[in-house]
């Protein structure tokens, strides 16, 4: 196994393998965003550069980065998204917080716009007491408020991709598609929450720029995808046999992505064989 600035680099490359691009997160390596794209950049098509928090200092890449980040997107013909904070609501019933978080979106979109991201994944909690109509029609309101706010900070508004969470997406799904937005289909969430991964894919998948994938068990996710059962990895293969956009295997660490790798080449391998057979 190869070694760069001591840290273990995957075997092989998987750039243009698939009929969509295979993509893993910024948060591989125990380091920052340049290391990290300069490891994986070489080997997959697309980096998910990882955002998560917005508050306290030097949280967010300075515009050196940005940058770089561009600079090495060209250097290994890579793209990437970026996942956007998640420390904030644009659904939260407070109006200073709903206006925080517009600002804070605002201000992150306005910095990664050099990068050209495929996507910007948006995560948008539902954090009412229940399901009760008018309790979802607020909420709805808030949202769809808020997300017109935001359009006009991207020159492509179906880059902002909505990812599907604890919820049911029919609870936003008009909204998004309303709005011209796109979906970002979390397919370890809907397994996670035990939602039927086929349907959703049915019902949402023409209006899916971004899969998120990783294994689950137990009730825990963002695990290798050796973990899947195998019930769970067929259905996950009969969505990506019919996708064609971004797959980004959402794990945290070096042995997670190998193992995750050698598994999804392995089980696609398999159903090609099977198909050719």
């Amino acid at each position: 196994m190869q070694e760069n600035q001591g840290y273990p680099s995957l075997s092989k490359s998987y750039k243009g393998s698939f009929p969509f691009k295979l993509c893993t997160t910024s948060f591989i390596y125990p380091d920052h965003y340049i290391p990290n794209v300069r490891m994986l950049g070489p080997y997959l098509d697309e980096i998910e550069l990882l955002m998560f928090e917005s508050r306290g200092p030097d949280v967010l890449p300075p515009p050196a980065v940005i940058t770089e980040l561009n600079s090495l997107a060209a250097e290994f013909k890579i793209s990437y998204n970026v996942h956007l904070p998640t420390d904030i609501s644009i659904g939260d019933r407070d109006t200073s917080q709903q206006q925080h978080a517009v600002e804070t979106l605002t201000r992150v979109m306005t910095l990664v716009r050099p990068l050209d991201p495929t996507a910007l994944i948006l995560h948008i909690p539902f954090d009412e007491r229940s399901y009760d109509d008018s309790l979802v029609a607020e909420w709805r309101d808030r949202v769809h408020r808020n997300l017109q706010k935001l359009k006009p900070m991207v020159g492509k508004p179906h880059i902002i991709a909505i990812e599907t969470l604890d919820y049911p997406l029919e609870l936003i799904g008009d909204v998004v598609l309303d709005l011209g937005l796109t979906i970002c289909l979390d397919l370890g969430h809907l397994m996670v929450y035990e939602y039927d991964l086929l349907q959703i894919f049915e019902n949402y998948g023409a209006n899916t720029s971004v899969l998120h994938l990783h294994g689950v068990e137990s009730g825990r996710d963002h695990l290798a995808l050796d973990r899947l059962s195998d019930t769970s990895a067929a259905s996950v293969l009969q969505v990506l046999k019919r996708f064609d956009g971004v797959v980004s295997l959402e794990v945290f660490s070096y042995d997670d992505l190998r193992s995750s790798l050698m598994f999804f080449e392995n089980r696609w391998g398999d159903e090609l064989r099977t198909r050719n057979a």
